[in-house]
């Protein structure tokens, strides 16, 4: 269940809003003035903050801004006064996600907090999601063909072992991995391997990439620590 803070003076909106939300899925802690949402924030764990902007202690735009400052990620929606655009122009740009003209009716409320939440998570995913196609050295790896695609357009096949591998180098450039890690990190469900194999794949690589056996620079070898991918990724 979401859940929302409520921020608003006056009790009669906070006890029919709260009651409202309550009855759409919708968990609500209300609070009526600008101390008590800094004393909420960052210690409730809410979903979306809901903050009007005429607040008896403190402007409701100073607030948002603070919050965001707080929790960057926390979706905040603005209560402003009808007909004031300037107010809502400096809350979006502070880092409001959405706004709602006084008097509203409560179903808007709800149907506007569910859109937030909606986006919140579309971006979270995405966020969370790696790239299908990233950058490094004039290369393109391509996750979705699972091939290399080298500065002239050459396309460049990989096996499994070496796409999982490349895979991993992308994911965690410019850190050191051990043989250990990079077998949790490659290892396909039953397939057998060993160090021996990542050293393998590591050559094969290498070759794919043209980097030199001798003097690799890019998948060096630390001795006693495990490889480095020491390149700039770009996604």
């Amino acid at each position: 269940m979401p859940r929302c803070l409520l921020v608003d003076d006056d009790e009669a909106i906070r006890t029919l809003v709260g009651s409202y939300l309550g009855q759409h899925g919708i968990d609500v802690e209300s609070v009526g003035d600008g101390a008590g949402l800094r004393r909420r924030i960052p210690a409730a764990e809410i979903d979306v903050l809901v903050l009007d902007l005429m607040l008896p202690d403190e402007s409701g735009l100073s607030l948002c801004q603070w919050a965001k400052q707080v929790q960057p990620a926390l979706p905040i929606i603005m209560l402003t006064a009808q007909g004031d655009p300037i107010s809502r122009v400096l809350g979006l740009e502070l880092g409001a996600d959405d706004y709602l003209a006084k008097p509203f009716e409560p179903r808007e409320l709800v149907a506007r907090i569910k859109a937030t939440l909606r986006r919140g998570q579309a971006v979270a995913v995405a966020a969370s999601a790696p790239a299908t196609e990233v950058r490094f050295e004039g290369w393109v790896f391509d996750r979705i063909r699972r091939h290399l695609r080298a500065a002239d357009g050459t396309v460049v096949v990989l096996s499994a072992a070496e796409f999982r591998l490349l895979a991993a180098f992308v994911d965690h450039a410019g850190r050191v991995l051990t043989r250990e890690r990079l077998l949790e990190l490659t290892r396909a469900p039953g397939v057998d391997v060993n160090d021996r194999s990542i050293d393998l794949a590591v050559s094969r690589l290498r070759g794919k990439l043209g980097d030199s056996s001798r003097e690799p620079q890019t998948i060096r070898t630390l001795r006693g620590e495990g490889y480095l991918f020491d390149v700039k990724v770009q996604r």
